[in-house]
């Protein structure tokens, strides 16, 4: 049996990285036979949130699993629409009353189930519920229906995510990282068969600063005035993690970074 394939996209961000992701997802799933496409959106509606039209808009792209962070609520009406759609996730960790999911449990065409959770870390980031406690009931909760789990960890800082890698290892297929924005080269897979690495990167312009207009971050830096930031247009990739499972183990097989160039 062919090993399951599961695509991760990085943070897409603002139009450019939509953009991306309409023209060069198709070539991307056709070449390497994929089997799920899982992407955070959190940043996909100008730079910061999302919206309806833009969440419907990543779903005809042919992405099946939206996951997101911090920036989830940015625009305030997600938090009327999010419960309408069971497979754009929040983190799992928000505290009860939060509206939304913090997993879902997706059907592909081999006829098996792959779970995805999302996890919000706590260092330097919004304090919420512990991501540690959080995954493990999402996962008892998944279990029953799959032994193919994937984790988005939307976390600052690497020490978190290494730590919630070797916590999970073995008990889920994969651990993804994102937030940062900037694809990490620490991608294996760890000794009980869990993928890991600690960022997955960014689908977006790279001449910038984590896809922000450059000019008004340095500004900012050097004056101690934030203002106004706005997405940047030039120089656009999209990159991501593939990711091979064994469908009847769980187990990773083999994890591969990408990063692809948009050509506009």
């Amino acid at each position: 049996m062919s090993p399951m394939k599961i695509l991760f996209i990085g943070d897409i961000v603002g139009k450019p990285g939509r953009r991306a992701v309409y023209d060069l997802l198709p070539e991307i799933v056709g070449r390497h036979d994929v089997d799920l496409t899982v992407a955070n959106c959190e940043n996909a509606a100008g730079g910061f949130g999302i919206t309806r039209d833009v969440v419907e808009e990543l779903y005809q792209s042919n992405i099946h699993v939206l996951t997101s962070g911090n920036h989830v609520w940015d625009k305030k009406e997600a938090e009327e629409f999010i419960g309408d759609y069971e497979s754009l996730l929040r983190p799992a960790n928000y505290p009860p009353g939060a509206p939304g999911r913090g997993s879902v449990l997706m059907p592909v065409a081999s006829g098996n189930r792959v779970g995805v959770i999302n996890l919000m870390g706590r260092i330097f980031m919004r304090p919420l519920d512990c991501p540690f406690r959080a995954v493990e009931a999402e996962i008892a909760k998944l279990r029953g229906g799959t032994n193919i789990i994937i984790v988005d960890m939307h976390a600052e800082a690497t020490s978190e995510k290494q730590a919630m890698g070797w916590f999970l290892d073995g008990r889920v297929s994969a651990v993804m990282g994102s937030h940062t924005h900037v694809q990490t080269a620490d991608e294996r897979i760890l000794s009980s068969g869990t993928a890991y690495i600690s960022d997955v990167g960014m689908t977006g312009p790279f001449d910038s600063v984590i896809g922000v207009q450059k000019e008004s971050v340095v500004r900012g830096f050097l004056t101690g005035m934030l203002g106004r930031f706005d997405v940047a247009k030039r120089d656009i990739w999209l990159q991501g993690v593939l990711i091979d499972v064994d469908e009847t183990t769980g187990k990773a097989l083999k994890i591969e970074r990408i990063s692809k160039k948009y050509r506009d």
